[in-house]
């Protein structure tokens, strides 16, 4: 049976359980058959999926399966509803080197600011300029994707973390912590509950 397993990933750690500097075996305990579900930088923060569910991984980083994955971004400065309006109709960005233009996003100004574990270390702060956090939900992920947005419409991200993908999220959780959920739970969180859950019968339902 495939293990599920949630991570707050803290600020610094790489999304993989080998090589230099921490990484997510620093946080626990793992079955060596697991591994993430995509990827945070090692400067961004949040929600992980580690699991060993192949069927899962595959469809969950086709582009074809677009899902909801919703960050929370700190950003230099305060968005004007015209560079929010921008982020959510689609700005072009640089992917491997060529232009890019993002999907429609759902993007909007989180007020009161979000209740998040301190990062460590923190932001620079800085008395002069002001800063806002913003939420930004997308269906796809390319290479530091919302950071490169931000940018974009000229507002760039100071601190980042992914809240939630579809309905599972870091909320309550410290950062650092791990939590295991069951096959089931995480298969209605994503909104899967239509598939089987297991081997053939996964692929069989796929389409």
């Amino acid at each position: 049976m495939p293990r599920y397993f949630i991570i707050y990933k803290p600020f610094g750690v790489v999304s993989q359980f080998s090589g230099e500097g921490p990484t997510l075996a620093s946080l626990g305990t793992f079955p060596k058959e697991v591994y993430p579900v995509g990827r945070l930088d090692k400067d961004s923060e949040g929600l992980l999926l580690i699991t060993d569910d192949k069927w899962l991984n595959h469809h969950l980083l086709n582009p074809r399966f677009g899902h909801q994955r919703t960050y929370y971004a700190q950003v230099e400065g305060i968005p004007t509803p015209e560079a929010l309006k921008q982020l959510q109709s689609g700005v072009t960005i640089n992917v491997d080197g060529k232009d890019y233009r993002t999907n429609p996003s759902i993007a909007k100004i989180i007020d009161p600011v979000p209740t998040l574990p301190d990062r460590n270390p923190p932001i620079r702060y800085r008395a002069s300029i002001p800063d806002t956090w913003i939420s930004l939900t997308l269906i796809e992920g390319k290479n530091r994707q919302v950071r490169k947005m931000t940018a974009a419409v000229g507002f760039p991200t100071l601190r980042l973390v992914r809240f939630s993908m579809e309905k599972i999220t870091i909320d309550g959780m410290q950062s650092g912590e791990v939590r295991e959920m069951e096959q089931e739970t995480v298969y209605r969180m994503l909104g899967l509950t239509g598939y089987a859950k297991t081997g053939a019968n996964q692929k069989g339902r796929r389409s």
